[in-house]
């Protein structure tokens, strides 16, 4: 794996492929960058040039590499690199970090169809269902999951999958014989117990003995008063589909009561001198209602010489015209008025209580408050500049917005922050995050504070000393660089890969997987392929058998065809493709590949002094 970038995302990303995934890691930084010796598992560190160049490629070894990824903050720079690796190997995994999305996919496209005009066959030892696709992220789309997920339920222990959303909750027992719900699925038996806890969240004590992933139902049963991680969706109670806003005010909105019910007596009275037009002139009725008209709008011709009704008819024309011309003025003012309040942001109402308070829409905010709107989650927005990115997604969906500074008083109070479930402090400025989650805590002891920082130590620092400060409250401190790290690396690892959880000091790795291509599966049922500590079916996909033709325009997103809580007797199909959970080792054995060593850093027991080294076989 090569990765190069210029910030904190791509020393982030290295260590996530080098310690979860125990993939060989090349990392390429500019020059004056300096060394990645903090970072465990990266074989290599080399200084190279912006964009990286032709020989700084070479040296890292793109010509063999399994995956690219480019992760400087300039789009250009991104795009040059993309075109020089895709010539240098045409089957060669990339990952671009873009923002500008529509770019980006342009990109991906262009870059794919290079690789099949350039070596549309693979070679024979890639000829293992090598992924060498183009994928382009963003660092907003792929912290936005995580941070929704901490405004709902206060972890970022997710995986996403067919537009599900997952988090691994662990359940802490109370007591001895306390056993926790099972969810969908349990994934692991923690090292914690009700008489050593392991720690809150963050923390790396794995307590006396190491967690078991991946246990059998026995096992579950027999291990009272033991943690368990267990497999939840994220959601909002109750769950509803989204309401279709109107993207204007209604017909009843645009006027008032009062001028629509002038509007239809004037109407009524011109249908009553039309009436009376046609009966005492005996006219056609529709040319005694055009003469009615014209009277009403006074372009007819004077009634001179004519029958006296005639003339009254006219008269009473004429004075109702009168009357028509300033409800017709009050009218279109009503409906621009109306027009603009529709326009206008919301307001937060007066009786919103459990929401989300968000604060800063720029593009991880606009990100963020999507995803929260889809969750079903109430939102109150609140931005210091209207033309802000964000603003117009607001006023779309309907959200309540408060503009202003957060830092200057009242302006918390104006989005109900006493009576919110969680902040969200996700602007750009880090001080301004931090000035806006201490206001708020003073407002709201309980209230689940999440901010945003730039620097990963910083968040560390800040979280641990509000934890000490605020014990029992709950607050998150989390940089966009630790959250989108996991999804660029899941993107290098293939589309197979869906996601990896941190178990402790383990971890397991969630993937989609063929069954016609795993012996393991074929012709088994789910709880003949579930291997105890090694993989476990969790979900069949039940979209695969009617899936469209490669040519068919891109279908509209559907709900999740993803069928969890599978019976055990489920007989798993070749044309099946299932989600499977697995460890580091399981999965490695699942795709056909060795189980990779652990690295050195992580093997704790130092050896004994007074026991020989054993001596390594000759020509070993």
């Amino acid at each position: 794996m090569v990765v190069c970038g210029d910030d904190a995302l791509a020393h982030r990303i290295a260590a996530e492929l080098a310690e979860v995934y125990r993939q060989t890691v090349v990392l390429v930084t500019p020059t004056g960058g300096g060394p990645d010796t903090s970072r465990p598992g990266v074989r290599a560190h080399l200084l190279g040039s912006v964009p990286p160049d032709e020989p700084t490629l070479v040296e890292a070894g793109v010509r063999r590499a399994q995956a690219l990824a480019l992760l400087h903050e300039d789009d250009e720079v991104n795009m040059r690199a993309a075109f020089l690796a895709r010539r240098l190997n045409p089957h060669i995994r990339l990952v671009l970090r873009m923002y500008n999305r529509n770019l980006g996919l342009r990109m991906a496209e262009l870059l794919d169809q290079a690789r099949d005009r350039t070596g549309p066959d693979l070679p024979p030892e890639d000829d293992d269902g090598h992924d060498a696709t183009t994928i382009v992220l963003s660092d907003a789309d792929t912290a936005a999951p995580a941070l929704a997920a901490t405004a709902v339920v206060g972890t970022r222990k997710i995986v996403q999958t067919d537009g599900l959303l997952l988090r691994a909750a662990e359940h802490v027992p109370t007591g001895p014989g306390d056993t926790p719900g099972p969810g969908l699925v349990t994934l692991a038996l923690l090292s914690s117990t009700s008489s050593d806890p392991a720690g809150a969240d963050g923390s790396d004590r794995s307590g006396r003995r190491a967690p078991r992933l991946l246990p059998d139902d026995t096992e579950v049963r027999a291990a009272a008063g033991h943690g368990t991680l267990v497999l939840e969706t994220v959601s909002h109670e109750p769950v509803r589909p989204p309401r279709r806003e109107s993207r204007g005010a209604s017909p009843r909105e645009l006027l008032s009561p009062r001028v629509r019910w002038a509007l239809a007596g004037v109407c009524a009275a011109v249908v009553a001198l039309a009436v009376a037009s046609w009966a005492t002139t005996g006219d056609h009725p529709l040319h005694a209602a055009y003469l009615t008209l014209l009277d009403l709008f006074a372009i007819g011709d004077p009634a001179v010489g004519e029958p006296t009704a005639r003339q009254v008819l006219q008269l009473l024309a004429g004075l109702l015209g009168l009357v028509l011309l300033p409800l017709l003025i009050a009218g279109s003012l009503e409906a621009f008025g109306a027009y603009r309040s529709a326009a206008a942001l919301r307001r937060p109402p007066r009786r919103l209580a459990g929401h989300v308070v968000l604060l800063g829409l720029g593009r991880v905010g606009t990100r963020v408050l999507v995803q929260l709107h889809e969750l079903g989650v109430p939102v109150v927005c609140v931005e210091d500049d209207p033309e802000a990115r964000g603003v117009a997604y607001a006023r779309r969906l309907r959200v309540p917005v408060v503009l202003g500074d957060v830092t200057q008083a009242g302006v918390l109070e104006a989005a109900k922050i006493h009576r919110a479930r969680a902040l969200l402090a996700l602007t750009s400025a880090d001080t301004t995050n931090l000035e806006a989650a201490l206001y708020a805590r003073t407002l709201s002891a309980e209230l689940l504070v999440a901010l945003r920082l730039y620097d990963d130590d910083f968040a560390s620092t800040v979280y641990r000393t509000l934890r000490a400060a605020h014990p029992g409250a709950l607050t998150r401190s989390r940089s966009v660089s630790t959250l989108a790290a996991p999804a660029f690396a899941t993107a290098m690892m293939g589309r197979r890969i869906l996601g990896a959880i941190a178990v402790e000091r383990r971890v397991l790795v969630f993937a989609a997987l063929d069954v016609a291509e795993h012996s393991q599966f074929v012709g088994r049922t789910v709880s003949e392929a579930f291997r105890p500590g090694a993989w476990r079916v969790l979900a069949l996909d039940t979209g695969v058998r009617d899936a469209p033709a490669a040519d068919a325009p891109p279908a509209v997103p559907e709900p999740s065809r993803l069928l969890w809580e599978l019976h055990p007797g489920h007989l798993l199909h070749p044309e099946d493709r299932v989600v499977v959970a697995a460890t580091r080792a399981g999965l490695a054995e699942l795709l056909g590949r060795a189980a990779p060593p652990p690295p050195p850093a992580a093997r704790r027991t130092p050896p004994h002094r007074d026991r020989p080294e054993p001596t390594r076989p000759s020509g070993a």
